[in-house]
């Protein structure tokens, strides 16, 4: 309803609908990215998914990552590019009067992997 609006926009940023938990050397879960209850980021998952969205806000529309490596490498962070050093929206990615389907699309993870893995999650921090 806000597509024809110059002053606002709404954009969804799909950085973390096919991120799967971080693994460490030994293929278990990164336990660093996650605070005491296993469940909330700790600082260093945060800092991952605030570069991640920052990240997708500079991606145009129709080109944006869905997913979050966790590879907490700073050189990682996008800059604004100086022909277009705004956030991107469907308007200003070019596709502002065009029918962009908004429909919604297959994720690539079934949602049983992330209620399994989420579980797997807590039982590993547990032990």
């Amino acid at each position: 309803r806000y597509e024809q609006r110059e002053d606002f926009a709404v954009v969804t940023q799909p950085f973390f609908r096919n991120t799967l938990v971080p693994l460490d050397s030994t293929s278990k879960p990164d336990m660093s990215f996650f605070a005491a209850d296993c469940f909330h980021f700790s600082v260093r998952g945060y800092a991952e998914m605030a570069m991640a969205l920052w990240n997708n806000m500079l991606e145009p529309v129709g080109e944006k990552q869905t997913y979050n490596n966790f590879t907490h490498d700073r050189s990682k962070l996008k800059c604004p590019n100086p022909e277009k050093p705004f956030l991107s929206t469907q308007r200003n990615s070019g596709l502002g009067n065009s029918d962009l389907s908004l429909k919604k699309t297959e994720s690539s993870v079934p949602y049983w992997a992330v209620i399994v893995t989420a579980v797997a999650g807590v039982l590993v921090g547990s032990l």
